[in-house]
């Protein structure tokens, strides 16, 4: 969950005492290393569970973790995340053997069914998936973010390294999406299932690498998050978003590279987990300082055992898809992780099992049956396939060992499935478990159906069926009751419209009910023009703005019709759009609720409401798109 005693770094003096104990530090862990200090022979397993707060009637998130902290006091494995609609839970580590995976799925189980308790009485629920799809922009404004020190610390921290005067998010799929965004608070969109695998120090740059090779396939067959602001974009589009939202470099007329901090990696590992921590410094500056009393190299002098704080809140700002973590076990004795960050939250408790059944069995089994990854495949063929997998999930096409190209699912039917069973089955996994899990992972396969395609599919259904809004609320909906039925998400049907039995839009913004996709003219356009277009698209205004994107008037039909019927149409003399367009439109905020918008139409008799933010034209709402809203709950009151 991250070291929350943290603070900014305030002046030069405490930033130099902080690296200089993170230097030392990383001195320590050196010499524990080399002097076989750690904890070996044993293999254990853990879990994070991040997940999104959402309001049972209108599905979209529910700012009020702390307060549902303040109900859950008893349960210590439950704490904040960045965002006041995120809520994040620790699992026992458990040793990899026996029923170590149908323990940890019934743990789960209990502790979110303990949360739902206590969030019925506030009106509010819980979702697993990657990206909340009801969640809108300015829900990620810095009145969300969690009132916590750390949280804090870390965003004006990493907006004081910002190159740029804001962060952006682009991304293409389906649909496209390019805005900007005021903070680093993106980073809440993303939820995720973390999962931990110990390891030895002397098998550590084997499983990394091993963890570099796996982490497209795995992706690929768990990708739970397509949807960002009711636009599709990539199968697993936390990968794009994480690293973007905070992401501070801007572009540069050179060609000088800079890393964000959120990668994949630039190499394979080859020496040791050193390797990591050394470059993470030397790339990445120190972002925020703890209130550490602990010296690192004392405590090796007098054979004690050190936290490695310093070490640990650096590496807590370094965001690496597969992530080295140190820790110390409950015998005393200091242990390695690696952290696998790729697999999204859900769709279903039982799904992220499998999910984390697939990576631990292809883990340790592929272990079994290679002595280096880097014999069989390319570093630059492991980072093209984490971006293919990123963009494409379980439909990418990947290279493999000897410069194999392979689907997705093939390649785990065909050649990671049988390794991922004979790794559970080594370590002596109960039978049973290992049935259950990796069955879901070849029913998916098989299938061609994972979340992500699923949620492409129902919503891609769902929007020709009515408004964006109704159409997110649904999908949102049906995910949370087949989460509390736990079926498998190749078992989902597709979401119906009469499924959602309570959809109230009066309290939703302009922002998420316009239309975007906005077809204008210029001021010095000709009128024949504006009419061909309205025609071909058969639209009824047509906003004019300037080079610029400012809105400077508006046509209308009836002005159209009125120009036409007064002006003969074999005069010579040409009209253009300034000679009859409305100078001054009434205009709309896109923060505005859209009852505030029905209003201002009804009241001022108007049937078109261009949306402006700071003069910038963003959108429009007409008669049509109320009509549309109004049809579907008269045909809910008929139903």
């Amino acid at each position: 969950m991250g070291e929350q005693r943290v603070s900014l770094l305030t002046d030069e003096k405490q930033m130099q005492r902080f690296v200089k104990q993170l230097l030392e530090d990383v001195q320590a862990l050196d010499y524990m290393i080399k002097n076989d200090w750690f904890e070996s022979g044993i293999t254990r397993i853990g879990a994070e569970q991040e997940m999104c707060l959402v309001d049972t009637k209108a599905y979209k998130p529910a700012t009020i973790a702390m307060e549902a902290l303040d109900k859950m006091k008893k349960y210590p494995w439950v704490e904040t995340e960045l965002a006041k609609f995120n809520l994040e839970t620790n699992m026992i580590p458990r040793e990899l053997k026996g029923k170590c995976l149908s323990q940890m799925e019934k743990e789960n189980v209990s502790n979110l069914s303990k949360i739902r308790k206590k969030l019925q009485t506030m009106d509010a629920d819980i979702i697993l998936t990657g990206i909340l799809p009801t969640l809108r922009k300015f829900d990620l404004n810095m009145d969300n973010l969690t009132p916590k020190k750390r949280y804090y610390a870390l965003m004006e921290a990493i907006n004081q390294q910002l190159i740029g005067n804001a962060y952006e998010l682009r991304l293409n799929g389906i649909d496209e999406i390019s805005v900007k965004h005021d903070s680093p608070l993106l980073e809440a969109c993303n939820t995720s299932f973390q999962v931990h695998l110990q390891v030895s120090p002397d098998e550590f740059v084997k499983m990394y690498n091993i963890a570099q090779a796996l982490a497209a396939p795995v992706m690929g067959i768990a990708a739970n998050s397509p949807i960002v602001f009711g636009k599709r974009l990539w199968h697993e589009s936390r990968i794009a978003l994480f690293q973007q939202s905070l992401d501070t470099r801007t572009s540069h007329e050179h060609m000088r590279e800079r890393s964000p901090r959120v990668n994949f990696g630039n190499d394979w590992l080859k020496e040791s987990i050193l390797e990591i921590y050394q470059e993470d410094i030397a790339r990445f500056r120190v972002l925020i300082s703890s209130d550490i009393e602990e010296d690192s190299i004392k405590m090796i002098n007098k054979g004690e055992v050190p936290k490695l704080r310093a070490l640990q809140v650096h590496n807590s700002t370094v965001y690496r898809w597969n992530r080295p973590c140190y820790g110390i076990s409950d015998n005393g004795k200091p242990h390695l992780r690696i952290e696998n960050r790729v697999l999204p939250s859900g769709p279903t408790i039982i799904d992220e099992l499998a999910n984390a059944a697939f990576w631990l069995g292809a883990m340790v089994g592929l272990a079994d049956e290679i002595d280096d990854v880097r014999e069989h495949m390319s570093w630059e063929d492991a980072r093209d396939n984490f971006g293919k997998a990123a963009k494409f999930g379980i439909d990418s096409k990947l290279t493999w060992f000897n410069d194999e190209k392979i689907s997705t699912c093939d390649l785990i039917l065909k050649k990671l499935l049988p390794i991922a069973r004979k790794g559970l089955k080594k370590r002596k996994v109960n039978k049973d478990d290992i049935d259950r899990y990796l069955g879901i992972i070849e029913a998916r396969a098989k299938k061609h159906m994972n979340g992500a395609r699923w949620q492409l599919r129902a919503y891609t259904k769902l929007i020709k069926e009515t408004n964006r809004d109704e159409a997110l609320t649904c999908l949102t909906a049906s995910i949370i009751q087949n989460q509390r039925q736990e079926k498998p998400v190749h078992t989902w049907e597709m979401p119906e419209l009469k499924d959602l039995q309570d959809y109230r839009p009066t309290k939703i913004k302009v922002e998420e009910f316009m239309v975007t996709d906005v077809f204008t003219v210029q001021k010095d356009d000709i009128i024949e023009l504006v009419a061909e277009m309205m025609d071909w698209r058969k639209i009824g205004y047509t906003p004019v703005e300037n080079t610029k994107g400012k809105l400077v008037g508006l046509i209308s039909s009836r002005l159209l019709l009125r120009h036409y019927v007064r002006n003969n149409k074999l005069n010579d003399k040409t009209t253009t759009v300034k000679d009859i367009m409305v100078a001054n439109p009434i205009t709309v905020e896109p923060d505005a609720s859209i009852l505030d918008a029905m209003n201002l139409m009804r009241d001022h008799k108007i049937g078109c409401l261009p949306v402006v933010k700071n003069g910038d034209l963003i959108g429009i709402i007409t008669e049509m798109d109320f009509l549309r809203i109004s049809g579907r709950l008269i045909e809910r009151l008929k139903d």
